[in-house]
């Protein structure tokens, strides 16, 4: 497999991913992942539960709910779910702690949402 050397770790991180600052407790697709891969993250071998879209977020390790979620070594929101190491982090286990988290359901006249 190939891997790269994180640059928070002496632990080989898969080269499909990165990390962008040490402290940061989610690592980022370089590329789509489906569901099933097996990835290597701090020198673990992981597998990916759901398919994780390029450019979107995997944990790097478990997170509690109420945990901060921290990219590019600053706070981007907190987990609203459980969230196990490699699980896709988006909208459905995180929140903003800064500005409200846009929803179609929010969106006046959307069908299937609460704005009809």
């Amino acid at each position: 497999m190939d891997q790269r050397k994180d640059p928070s770790h002496d632990r080989p991180t898969d080269r499909r991913l990165m990390t962008l600052a040490p402290e940061d407790n989610v690592c980022v697709s370089c590329t789509h992942l489906p569901a099933d891969t097996t990835i290597v993250v701090d020198g673990a071998p992981l597998i990916v539960s759901q398919a994780v879209n390029l450019g979107h977020k995997i944990a790097r390790r478990a997170i509690a709910p109420g945990e901060t979620i921290v990219k590019c070594g600053v706070p981007i929101g907190s987990a609203t779910a459980p969230i196990a190491a490699s699980e896709h982090v988006h909208l459905h286990n995180m929140k903003s702690d800064y500005i409200p988290t846009y929803s179609l359901d929010d969106e006046p006249g959307y069908v299937g949402g609460r704005g009809v």
